[in-house]
C-alpha cells in the first residue's frame, strides 16, 4: 500500500486545465453524447440519421446536440432543412491532451 501524501507544494497544480477539463468531462457525461462522438468520429451526419442511429428521440438528439457543441466538441453546418454535425477534431485533441495532465 503507497503512503498518503501529506505534502503537496512538489505537484504542479492548474487550475484553469481543471476547469477545462471538467467542462469537456460535464459535456461527456452522458453515454448518448459519448456514442454521438463516436459516430461523429467516423464522419459527418446529418442530425435525422443521428436519430435513426441511436433509436432516441429528436428532442433528446438535439438537447445532446447542443451540449456537445457549447462544449466546442462538435460543429453544426445547417443545410437548410437540414443541419450537418461533424466532430471538431482540435477539440478532440485537445481534450485528449488535457488527459495527460492526470498522469
Amino acid at each position: 500500500m503507497a503512503e498518503c501524501l501529506t505534502n503537496l507544494d512538489p505537484i504542479d497544480l492548474d487550475e484553469a486545465t481543471e476547469k477545462e477539463i471538467a467542462a469537456y468531462a460535464k459535456a461527456m457525461s452522458h453515454p448518448a453524447r459519448v456514442r454521438l462522438l463516436k459516430i461523429l468520429a467516423s464522419g459527418q451526419c446529418l442530425g435525422s440519421d443521428l436519430v435513426d442511429q441511436l433509436d432516441l428521440a429528436q428532442s433528446t438528439i438535439s438537447e445532446h446536440l447542443r451540449v456537445l457543441k457549447q462544449a466546442g466538441l462538435i460543429h453544426a453546418e445547417v443545410q437548410h432543412p437540414r443541419t450537418c454535425f461533424s466532430i471538431k477534431p482540435e477539440a478532440l485533441k485537445r481534450m485528449k491532451d488535457l488527459l495527460g495532465y492526470l498522469a
